[in-house]
Order: C-alpha cells, then sequence, then structure tokens
C-alpha cells in the first residue's frame, strides 16, 4: 500500500534519544488514521563516535514501515534530507528534525493543512524558541536578508521544520544543497514554479541534551549561498 504520508527523520547523532523521538512521531501519525512510512536518516562520519545507526537499525527492524538510511557522509543537513527524500514514497512528504526541538505533534497541523487547503507546500515560523543567543542572532539575520534577496517569499523562518509537500512538488524540485541552504533552496524553487506555500506557527523547544551543530560562521555561509541563488534566479529570469 501506497503511504499517505511518509516522515523523513533527519537523526545525526541523536543516538539513544531517537528512541524517544520515533515513538512521539508513530503516535502522532496513527491519529491520523491513514496509512504512513517513518525515513530515518541516520548517516555517520567515519571520525565520529556515534551510536545513531545502531539505534535506528534497531527501531526500522520492528515495524516494516519504518525505514532506515545509513551511509558514510558525503555532506551536511542537505545531503542527508536528499538522501532521505528519495527514499520517501508518500504522497506527501514530510521533512522534520529528529532532536526534539521541532515537536513531532506539528506534522498533524501542516498535514491537515497542506490537505484541506489543496496547498503544495506548507511550512511554519516559529513564535517561541527555546534554542540559544547565537541560534537566535544566525536565524534572525538569514531570514531578514532572505526577505531582502527574495521579496515575492513570504516566509518568515526559512529554517522552520516540519516542512510538508506533495509528491508532484517533490517531482518538480530540483535539490542540490549539501548544507543547511537545502530549506531556502526548497522555497526559492517553489516561488519560481508559483505553487502555492502557506505557512503556520509552531514553538521551537529547548534542546536540553546536546549543543546545536549550526555554529556562529553558519551564517556567512547562508549569506553566501543566498547571493549566489540571487544570482542565479536572474540569469534564470533572463532566459
Amino acid at each position: 500500500m501506497i503511504p499517505e504520508i511518509s516522515v523523513v527523520i533527519l537523526c545525526y547523532q541523536e543516538g539513544q534519544r531517537l528512541n524517544s523521538f520515533v515513538n512521539r512521531t508513530v503516535n502522532t501519525l496513527n491519529q491520523l488514521l491513514v496509512p504512513w512510512e517513518i525515513v530515518l536518516v541516520a548517516n555517520y562520519w567515519n571520525n565520529k563516535d556515534d551510536e545513531t545507526p545502531i539505534v535506528a537499525k534497531k527501531i526500522s527492524s520492528q515495524a516494516s514501515n519504518i525505514k532506515i538510511i545509513s551511509k558514510l557522509k558525503e555532506g551536511g543537513m542537505g545531503w542527508d534530507a536528499r538522501n532521505g527524500l528519495r527514499e520517501a514514497s508518500g504522497q506527501f512528504i514530510c521533512l522534520i528534525d529528529g532532536d526534539g526541538q521541532m515537536p513531532p505533534e506539528d506534522i498533524i497541523s501542516v498535514y491537515k493543512k497542506i490537505q484541506s487547503e489543496n496547498l503544495d507546500f506548507v511550512m511554519t515560523y516559529r513564535i517561541e524558541r527555546g534554542d540559544s543567543l547565537i541560534r537566535k542572532i544566525n536565524s534572525y539575520t538569514y531570514n531578514f536578508i532572505f526577505r531582502i534577496l527574495f521579496p515575492n517569499i513570504k516566509a518568515r523562518d526559512a529554517n522552520s521544520k516540519p516542512k510538508i509537500f506533495t509528491r508532484e512538488t517533490y517531482s518538480r524540485m530540483h535539490l542540490s544543497s549539501n548544507d543547511w541552504f537545502l530549506d531556502a533552496e526548497m522555497l526559492i524553487q517553489c516561488a519560481r514554479m508559483k505553487l502555492k506555500i502557506e505557512e503556520i506557527p509552531v514553538t521551537f523547544d529547548k534542546c536540553a541534551n546536546r549543543k546545536s551543530f549550526v555554529k556562529l560562521d553558519a551564517i556567512f555561509e547562508f549569506i553566501k549561498n543566498l547571493l549566489r541563488a540571487r544570482i542565479n534566479e536572474f540569469f534564470i529570469k533572463s532566459d
């Protein structure tokens, strides 16, 4: 049976914490009363002590509708996400981080909105944030520059998740980012195709178990990618 919804969970270095997050996600999806699947993306670096692939493999062995991807990493978040999305087979595809800051219970809200309103892409924006000052500064700066460079994209919070989109939308996107820019790349491509995008507010919880992987210097990487994307869009529209 083809799943109604596929949830791709980015699990990098979550270890034993992944058990709780997957349990919450399963409980959430069962409330939807539709066929579903979960794709656990447990990619890893060789030089890191990371038990996540072992934990994810054990979880997936207990349910036929929970898949696992566990590869030696060749990139960052974007590379992981693209690997996971390729394995998703649902009519709707949802992408979420597995660290618990973005509650899996929000999957219900984005799913119901995209389905009931016949949308192409639904994203979230964080109205409350429990993360560090550095992450707040990074996010504010990044989204401010994003809105300046892409004023036609009405997005408050480009990097927020969960994000959900139809299978047709995913098939029309040609994602290539290997890093944190993937979220913005999705929005830019959807806007270029004039797809129907909406957003809903969510709460971003504190990550109490580990430090964030997003550092202060990430903002320079974001800005560089945004400028490159803005230039690329200029030439695409000129053609």
